[in-house]
């Protein structure tokens, strides 16, 4: 038996009662009937996925400091490397002056060690100081060369740290969001920017772990595409492990270039898992009617029942249309006689 519909729905198929049949010129009308039947058609799992881009990256800041300029708005086209916003660059730029003194008093050690190694092995050829003494300049020498490297090290550190003043973007893309406004503060690891590659995108749908063998033995998975056409994904991929607390599989399906242009990231789409088994036995009944008995009014999705000579609006949720039928999955049973033509059972004096 189908589940009832709602009372919401039930408020709306009377004041669409009124509104149809209120304007009719009261004659009778006689509009043909159909039974709704079971048809007997392979397993079928529907569920709603997101659209999302293949390629997408969340670019933060690598350095702490105040924005100075956001040079882009969702939206944007960017190229690799171009500038998407640019920090306060003060603190980086104090660290590369005071590595650059670091620096310059590092080598002015060196070349004091240098000279005074010099200096003590010609003595020590003399016999004027130890090999002592020669061993100590030799050590001071080597110190002074560690200590160079590691302020040529800092002097670099700090010049990459000033490079991460400007926020580059890492491929050609489009920018999906921005995060922060010019003036806030940036912090390492805090967003900035979203940019994702267009035209490589993915339908990212959860299936219930309960749904999960279904789903890998469909033989055919299809996205629904905006103008109502199913599509097969040029890639599947379905993760190893369910979500601890939401119990479902994540499954990605890759969208071709030309079904991507359709579409664009967060967009809700329907994915379908068909026949799953091939078997009979295994077979699910489904209720379908003819698209014309149909009655699509706002929110209100209705069928005219008749019942003792007379039409009577009932609310149903459709599913899917095909082939010039409508999926019932709620509010009919097998049995029902309903009219083919809502238009006409809605009129003043319509009869079966």
């Amino acid at each position: 038996m189908r589940s009832p519909v709602s009372p919401r729905l039930a408020v709306l198929l009377l004041m669409t009662s009124m509104l149809i049949g209120g304007g009719a010129v009261a004659a009778d009308v006689t509009v043909p009937t159909t039974v709704v039947q079971a048809g007997r058609v392979g397993r079928l799992l529907t569920l709603d996925g997101a659209i999302q881009p293949v390629r997408q990256a969340t670019v933060s800041a690598q350095a702490a400091g105040n924005v100075l300029a956001l040079n882009v708005k969702a939206g944007d086209r960017v190229k690799a490397g171009q500038a998407l916003a640019q920090l306060d660059a003060r603190v980086a730029a104090a660290g590369v002056a005071q590595s650059d003194a670091g620096l310059a008093q590092a080598d002015a050690n060196l070349r004091n060690a240098r000279t005074q190694l010099d200096r003590t092995r010609e003595l020590r050829g003399q016999g004027y100081v130890s090999q002592s003494a020669l061993d100590n300049a030799d050590n001071q020498f080597k110190a002074a060369e560690a200590a160079v490297a590691q302020a040529r090290a800092g002097r670099s550190q700090a010049t990459l740290a000033q490079g991460f003043a400007s926020v580059n973007a890492p491929f050609d893309g489009i920018v999906l969001a921005t995060h922060l406004d010019t003036g806030d503060l940036a912090a390492p690891g805090r967003p900035i920017v979203t940019v994702y590659a267009p035209g490589a995108l993915r339908a990212v749908v959860q299936v219930p772990a309960s749904q999960a063998a279904t789903a890998r033995d469909a033989q055919r998975i299809e996205v629904q595409l905006p103008d109502q056409r199913w599509v097969a994904p040029i890639k599947k991929t379905d993760l190893p492990t369910a979500d601890a607390v939401s119990q479902t599989v994540e499954w990605r399906l890759d969208l071709s270039g030309a079904d991507s242009a359709l579409l664009m990231p967060g967009q809700t789409v329907r994915v379908r898992f068909a026949d799953a088994t091939a078997g009979a036995d295994q077979k699910l009944a489904t209720l379908s009617v003819p698209d014309a008995a149909v009655l699509r009014r706002g929110e209100l999705t209705a069928v005219y029942i008749a019942r003792d000579q007379q039409f009577v609006l009932r609310a149903i949720r459709a599913g899917s249309a095909q082939g010039g039928s409508t999926e019932v999955l709620a509010g009919l049973n097998a049995g029902d006689r309903i009219a083919t033509d809502a238009v006409k059972a809605g009129l003043a004096g319509a009869r079966p």
